[in-house]
């Protein structure tokens, strides 16, 4: 069996690896969205991409488990955002449906991780 590895950081943490993976793929997929869009839906979806990352970072700062689950929760609505821009950004054509696909997969992935850290502390 494999040992547990201390958590020491928020960098350690499986939901903050996939989420900053989730934020580098959307940074470099919203690279080919229309100029058109670099105030609109590409800000939106970074902005968003990112608050999961800093909201997972942040959760894991604070002291209390009720204070960490309310970041926790903010970044769900964060991946939520990221997932609603995701499907926008496909029927607009901006993503190919392969890399759509394997991005929204990830941000599944990631809703899933962060829900377990909520029900852990249940």
């Amino acid at each position: 069996m494999q040992e547990k590895e201390k958590i020491w950081n928020f960098t350690d943490l499986i939901a903050w690896k996939e989420a900053h993976q989730l934020c580098l793929e959307i940074y470099r997929v919203s690279v080919l969205f229309p100029t058109g869009e670099r105030f609109g839906l590409v800000a939106q979806i970074r902005r968003a991409s990112v608050s999961i990352v800093s909201n997972i970072a942040e959760g894991f700062g604070r002291r209390t488990q009720a204070e960490k689950n309310r970041f926790f929760d903010m970044a769900i609505g964060s991946v939520c955002e990221v997932q609603s821009q995701l499907l926008i950004s496909r029927d607009l054509s901006y993503i190919p449906i392969d890399e759509f696909q394997k991005i929204y997969d990830q941000s599944v992935t990631v809703h899933k991780i962060i829900n377990g850290l909520i029900q852990r502390s249940i």
